[in-house]
This record gives structure tokens, sequence and C-alpha cells, in this order.
């Protein structure tokens, strides 16, 4: 997608065999690229959340492997190396899909290869990212296509936290079919909920959204509800860090609030999605999901651009007031309208979900 004019993407190889991001916590207000020299800067790069979303966690650590077997390519490197980075986030199952695949994909090699298979995989599977997220994207186009051809007015779409391409490689997830749609031709307008406590709809989302030139209005996480009630949201689609075999949805905290408005007010409620996102070891994501817990900092802090142009913290609660900082919360299947997948529209049971694998690939 565009910054200033330029088509990026969130993550790239360079000449000089590193590997550079786009550091997301500068955004929105300054635009910073970090070079990753090695595996620890990797894995400080998914914890520190200057990469954030599960594909492009699950890629930067496949890079992540990659950067490691550059050095140290024996066994016990390739483990070790694995087994660190598979712990920097807990939730996105994107993360242990890659780790584990570079390791089976890495394991019979001898060390020696290693280094250079690493690194050519991990930039394979950069490329499918973006051919995966351009599918799911044509697959949510259609159904914004049919909303506007039923009602020939601006498609107003509502979101929940960044699931654009600045949470993948490119294009985005719950995004793709907002972008698609501005190529086709369809007008849209998302509302973007800001997404307390880090503001990722705020700070990512609306940032991404007017540097692609697409029409957009931030509204405080409380709005969703009254929106639908007033009939100002046509669809709702989000994300999703991990879906188990049964069609539970694990995203951002707020979005299992946002899928029971929308139930309520019958508003269609999408979760956009690779299958790679699928957990087939879960059953009922309510109980089995382990949801990440981050520091209350997040909660008790603010940080923002102040009128002298300095970016600046500030804490916004009592000193001593405990805060608590759940990361995820899990919409049960019965309110998911659909999965949008790069294998096509499925329903969020376990049967339709079974059928993905039947499907080719994009």
């Amino acid at each position: 997608m565009l910054v200033n004019g330029n088509p990026r993407r969130t993550i790239w190889p360079t000449s000089d065999g590193v590997v550079e991001i786009i550091d997301q916590t500068r955004l929105p207000h300054e635009f910073v690229t970090v070079r990753l020299e090695n595996m620890r800067d990797a894995e400080h790069a998914i914890r520190s959340m200057q990469v954030r979303g599960a594909p492009l966690i699950g890629v930067t650590a496949a890079y992540g492997v990659a950067l490691s077997m550059k050095h140290h390519a024996s066994d016990a490197a390739l483990k070790a190396t694995c087994d660190m980075l598979v712990k920097a986030r807990p939730t996105a199952v994107n993360l242990r899909w890659a780790v584990e695949h570079m390791r089976e994909f890495l394991s019979p090699l001898p060390a020696v290869q290693r280094g250079e298979a690493a690194w050519n995989e991990a930039a394979r599977m950069a490329d499918q990212d973006v051919a995966i997220n351009a599918a799911i994207g044509q697959c949510g186009l259609a159904i914004i296509r049919e909303i506007h051809q039923r009602t020939r007015n601006t498609v107003n779409i509502l979101t929940h936290c960044n699931a654009g391409w600045l949470a993948t490689v490119d294009w985005g997830t719950a995004l793709a079919p907002v972008y698609a749609a501005q190529v086709a031709g369809i007008p849209v307008h998302v509302w973007v909920d800001e997404t307390r406590p880090r503001n990722q709809g705020a700070s990512l989302t609306a940032w991404e959204l007017a540097q692609q030139g697409v029409s957009h209005t931030v509204i405080v996480d409380n709005a969703g509800g009254h929106l639908m009630q007033h009939g100002l949201v046509d669809v709702a689609i989000v994300g999703t860090d991990r879906v188990t075999a049964t069609g539970d949805v694990c995203n951002k905290i707020g979005t299992y609030l946002k899928a029971l408005a929308a139930f309520d007010n019958g508003v269609p409620f999408y979760v956009a999605m690779p299958v790679s996102t699928l957990d087939w070891t879960l059953q009922d994501g309510v109980k089995e999901i382990p949801i990440e817990e981050r520091g209350e900092e997040e909660v008790t802090h603010l940080s923002g651009l102040c009128d002298d142009g300095q970016i600046r913290r500030v804490r916004i609660t009592p000193q001593g007031s405990k805060a608590a900082n759940y990361g995820f919360d899990v919409t049960p299947a019965r309110l998911v309208t659909g999965l949008i997948t790069e294998r096509g529209l499925v329903a969020a049971n376990a049967d339709a979900i079974r059928t993905l694998y039947d499907s080719p690939r994009p």
C-alpha cells in the first residue's frame, strides 16, 4: 500500500543481508524504519509491538529464524531460536505456525545449507502473505459490492483495532476488502474504533486509511453500538489472531462487544482471516485460548503529540490505582456472520471450516 504516495511493505530484506520494518510504535506522528540484524532484534520487535498483527508477526518470526541461521545453524541453535521466538507473544497462532514451519523446513537440511534456505523461505512466506491478503480482499469485495448494489449508497464499514496492511506484509485482512472496493470504484466509508488501550485504530488504521485516501471517521470504542442502532453501519469487518476449529474468534479486546451490538441490530459481522490463523487443536475459544495480559502502564498512560509539537507520555489515572490490561477477548461463533478467507467465504462452524482444506490455495 502507500506511504506518502509511494508503495511500501511492512517488512523487507535489504541488500546487506538484514531486514527492515516500520516501527509501528512511532506511528502516526513519526514514520521510522528499524533494522533487524539478528534473531534478538526480531524477538524484540514482536514483543515490543514494533510489529503487530498475526500475519506480520508470523513473517517477522520467519525472518528471525533466517537471521539466526546466518550465524549459527546447528540443530541446537535452530531449536533454541524457535523456542525463544514462539514465546514472544502468546495469543497469535500465526507466530507458532510460522516458527514451526521454519523448524520443519530447515531440520532435514545440513547446517551449511540452512542460512540461504531460511532466507529464501522467509521471503517466500512474505510474498505468500501478500497473495493471501489480496485474495481475502477479493472475497470481501463481493460482500461490499452486494451492499452497494442494493443500497446505491456509500457503504459504511465498522472495524476494530488494526487489521489493515500494517498488520500484514501488504493489503491487510479486515481492510483488504476496503482497499479492493476502493480500486473497484465503490464508495466506502470506515468507522474506525480508537481501540484502547494502545489505540491501534486511532493511531494505525486511521493513518493507513488516510495514506490510501479512504474516507474514514475515528470514533471512541463505545460509539459502535449507537451507530448501529441508528442505521449508520452497513457491515462490521474485523481481523483475528486465532480462530478455533468451531469458529470462535479471538481478536483485540472489545471485539466481543461489537459483535453483540451487531447481532442485536441485525448488522452483518464478518471476520477476515488467512486460513493459517485457524487453530485446529482448540474447540472452545473462551475456555482454551490464552489471553495475553500486558503491562498496566498501557492503561494508565497515554502518549500523543502535544500542541508544542513534542510527543509526550502522560498518566491519566490516579497514582496507586491498579489497572487490568487484557489484550484480547473471544467472540463466540454464533455471533459471527461468516469468515472471509483466501479460499472463500465460509460459515463460522466446524463443518464449514473443514471444507477450507478442500479448496484451492491462492
